[in-house]
């Protein structure tokens, strides 16, 4: 299957595209869970990471998968780059991309940044997250999950709890799940639903227990505790104690549901300390989810002759 030179959202992917990196995912956690976590695949490749946001998740993620696929691995802190002595985005990425890089994995806090890059320099561009646009590794990770726990996507009740306002996780995830033909269910308060929430294919509420009832996977999103100070909801107590996933409520999930959150995790604001230790929670196991999918995107976009000529 062709895929394109850049992965920069879930939008852009087909569901046979999305089909083959799920896939793809599953053989390389094999490589990861065993003990000689090394094999040929990347070769001869460079890949670089490029945040201009904090991050441990996710960069650490792309920087092991890159590793474990033999592949040269490089960050560039930003803060002590040319970045800081003034050099635009794309003269960044232009001169690591004579430099003989074949990946260049971007997280920015504006919206399109990696779409920008991506036009601009002949590696490979994965968005790793961009401004509140897309996180499609993290949406991907996510499927992964579901379908490793709940065997598909199609039918499932997924709800999402949290932030949604500003989270680029919850956009990426409905948009892929819409996809599959699974059930997307919202929850927050109204000042952290999006204004366009009509348009996204979605049930929105802000009563956590409806969102909650009958659910085959329950999401925890990260409270922006950084957004608290411009009065989007009262107080971290009050919002735990209205929205906070906690033991009681997700007795209304169905009895095999299962629990994920992107991570970081804020303990008892968008979940319980009992929910995140939860038989049936996975948050941990989303983490080597991740390395696997990233591994598998890597090699899916840059083996000779798959992507798009550059």
């Amino acid at each position: 299957m062709k895929f394109p030179k850049d992965l920069l959202g879930i939008k852009d992917l087909s569901a046979d595209q999305i089909n083959e990196i799920l896939k793809t995912a599953g053989i390389m956690k094999e490589i990861i869970v065993k003990n000689n976590k090394k094999t040929p695949h990347l070769q001869g490749k460079t890949v670089i990471t490029l945040f201009y946001e904090n991050s441990t998740r996710t960069r650490l993620s792309f920087e092991l998968a890159s590793k474990y696929l033999s592949a040269n691995a490089a960050n560039v802190a930003v803060a002590s780059s040319s970045v800081a002595k003034g050099e635009s985005l794309i003269d960044t990425a232009r001169t690591i991309d004579m430099m003989g890089n074949d990946a260049l994995v971007i997280r920015h806090q504006s919206a399109g940044a990696p779409h920008l890059v991506a036009a601009n320099v002949n590696a490979s561009v994965i968005n790793a997250g961009d401004g509140m646009n897309e996180h499609p590794t993290q949406a991907l990770l996510d499927a992964y999950t579901m379908i490793e726990k709940k065997g598909k996507l199609e039918g499932l009740k997924v709800a999402i709890v949290g932030d949604v306002l500003h989270s680029r996780v919850a956009r990426s995830n409905i948009y892929l799940l819409n996809k599959f033909g699974a059930e997307v269910t919202l929850c927050a308060p109204s000042t952290l639903l999006p204004v366009e929430i009509e348009r996204l294919n979605v049930k929105a509420y802000t009563d956590v227990e409806k969102a909650i009832k009958g659910a085959d996977v329950v999401m925890g999103l990260r409270m922006q505790l950084e957004r608290q100070k411009k009065g989007l909801f009262p107080s971290i107590d009050e919002y735990s104690d209205l929205f906070g996933v906690n033991e009681e409520r997700i007795k209304l999930a169905k009895e095999d549901a299962i629990i994920l959150h992107p991570g970081p995790v804020n303990r008892g604001v968008e979940i319980t300390s009992g929910i995140y230790g939860h038989e049936r929670s996975f948050i941990d196991e989303q983490v080597l989810n991740g390395v696997a999918v990233r591994m598998a995107i890597l090699y899916l976009l840059t083996r000779k002759g798959q992507g798009e000529d550059k």
